[in-house]
């Protein structure tokens, strides 16, 4: 009986243990098309470890802003996902993994179903630079789009952009390859599409970042994620995503017009030698 007692003793002690040293990351996914992605790639990153870690996800409606607000002080969220640039870089921790290898760079447009010709007539980046583009206000491709000379229409909402492409606000809004199937799909009372024979190119990281205060947390999480590029999970996750796969053939990217544009907010430690880390389409079949 004595002996019972005490391997249950030992059984439970062992399992407090183990939740006492498990660190919970706290995230938010509210209003956000790629958060399944980020959190699924979270995942994979911290099956390569042996640190014992907890996702704990919540749904409270804040902006982009906010969240990565959140992250550098402290406060209620442990990390964020988006896109990259040396400013964002410089107030909080990158873990310099691009989530999407690079795919968020190839920039495909939504535009109001009824406005196709307006961009059949388009042949040169300066005629594509007469056009206006809906971007949210904190996100890098902003910048980018505003430092090679287009005019941007910006709002903290990112719902609110494909009411405003619908109405008129501006001519397109440019998303990921992978992104505007589903967004539309999601919003069948809108007249919009996407369009038919563009796309913008240009080196856009997507990470997940961490307060400066917590780099343990992001060694440990670019730890599991090189182990998994090793192996080649990473990949195997990309392609098989539903967020990726059939997308790159629904976009038809190889029969694209493309504008190569310069990305000057890149930080100087972007990993652009690390050829395993982007995806380039000039691979396809």
């Amino acid at each position: 009986m004595i002996r019972r007692v005490c391997c249950l003793f030992l059984i439970t002690l062992i399992c407090t243990t183990a939740t006492a040293d498990e660190q919970v990351i706290r995230v938010n996914n509210f209003s956000d098309p790629n958060a399944a992605y980020a959190i699924n790639m979270l995942r994979l990153a911290l099956s390569h470890i042996d640190k014992p870690y907890r996702i704990d996800i919540s749904t409270n409606d804040m902006t982009q802003a906010r969240v990565n607000e959140e992250v550098r002080i402290g406060g209620n969220l442990d990390l964020a996902w988006t896109s990259s640039d040396a400013r964002m870089e410089a107030t909080v921790l990158p873990i310099r993994i691009p989530l999407f290898k690079g795919l968020l760079g190839y920039r495909i447009l939504i535009i109001n179903k009824h406005d196709q010709a307006k961009f059949d007539r388009v042949n040169t980046l300066e005629d594509l630079k007469q056009l206006t583009f809906g971007q949210g206000r904190t996100w890098a491709d902003t910048n980018i789009l505003e430092s090679n000379g287009f005019t941007v229409i910006k709002t903290n909402k990112y719902p609110s952009l494909f009411h405003m492409v619908e109405g008129g606000r501006f001519d397109a809004f440019p998303r990921g390859v992978h992104e505007p199937f589903g967004e539309l799909a999601q919003r069948p009372e809108l007249e919009l599409a996407v369009e038919k024979n563009l796309m913008l190119a240009y080196k856009m990281p997507f990470y997940l970042f961490v307060s400066k205060n917590n780099p343990g947390l992001a060694n440990d999480i670019e730890t599991g994620f090189n182990h998994a590029i090793a192996n080649g999970s990473f990949d195997e996750a990309f392609m098989n995503a539903p967020e990726v796969k059939d997308v790159i053939e629904k976009a038809n990217m190889k029969n694209r017009k493309v504008f190569y544009i310069d990305n000057p907010t890149l930080s100087p430690e972007t990993p652009l030698d690390r050829a395993e880390l982007w995806f380039d389409p000039k691979d396809l079949p």
